[in-house]
């Protein structure tokens, strides 16, 4: 065992390091929930900025957004506060990973926290580690994008154009606003059309672990933000009893 005195070992501290450069809000009207999961995340290396409510986070996102954002469902007065924030958050940009971290936790409210754009949904029940390793899947998933290119950086596939490196999809030259979550989902399919990929292999691209539920849920939102700019959209096929696959 190291004594006391001791630096931590190199590897700890590069991480210690790299978690330094991300900030994180947690948008939380309990104090002593919100200062015992800021204290927590602090602990880890990251920048953590901690809100009591809804107008409080506004008002400082107006200035600069987060790398991260973690909200409670109710916030005060605002019972679903942070389902309106998660919405003006996703108005503003389509890669800020959103967490919603709630004691709110029925199939209804992770489905409408999920449809508002969130990239993942927890309980409150759930561990720090647990949460922490969350923020961290979330993160690494935005840091490969930022990363050289290992994959094909643009793919075509008629009337579809997906751009690794700038996290940008269009279709018929129009900008589909996905969210991280999504984005990855959709890359999944289109690197092999015609392919199907189960909802394992979904959530291992995506980095993300969730129910069948919610990846269907995810699927259900990608579709029609692409039949918002083309109602005649039907390039993602259902696969009954395997999966999904992008129409080869």
């Amino acid at each position: 065992m190291a004594n006391r005195g001791q630096r931590p070992p190199a590897r700890e501290s590069a991480a210690r390091l790299a978690a330094m450069t991300h900030a994180i809000a947690i948008v939380e009207d309990e104090p002593a929930i919100r200062d015992n999961y800021a204290e927590a995340l602090r602990k880890h290396g990251f920048a953590v900025s901690a809100y009591a409510s809804r107008p409080e986070a506004r008002a400082a996102f107006a200035a600069k957004l987060p790398d991260l954002v973690m909200i409670d469902v109710g916030l005060g007065d605002e019972l679903e506060g942070g389902y309106d924030l998660c919405r003006e958050l996703r108005a503003r940009s389509a890669s800020l990973p959103i967490l919603f971290l709630t004691a709110r936790d029925s199939e209804l409210d992770v489905i409408s926290g999920l449809r508002l754009g969130a990239d993942d949904y927890l309980s409150k029940g759930v561990s720090l580690p647990h949460i922490t390793a969350r923020i961290h899947a979330l993160l690494r998933r935005v840091e490969a994008l930022r990363a050289p290119a290992t994959r094909d950086s643009v793919i075509v596939l008629r009337d579809l154009k997906l751009e690794f490196e700038r996290m940008q999809v269009s279709w018929n030259g129009e900008a589909v606003p996905l969210t991280v979550t999504e984005f990855w989902i959709v890359h999944a399919l289109v690197r092999h059309p015609g392919h199907v990929k189960n909802r394992e292999q979904l959530m291992r691209e995506a980095q993300v672990v969730v129910d069948d539920a919610t990846v269907t849920s995810h699927i259900k939102r990608i579709r029609r933000k692409f039949q918002a700019l083309d109602v005649a959209f039907d390039e993602v096929d259902t696969v009954h009893g395997a999966g999904y696959r992008w129409r080869p």
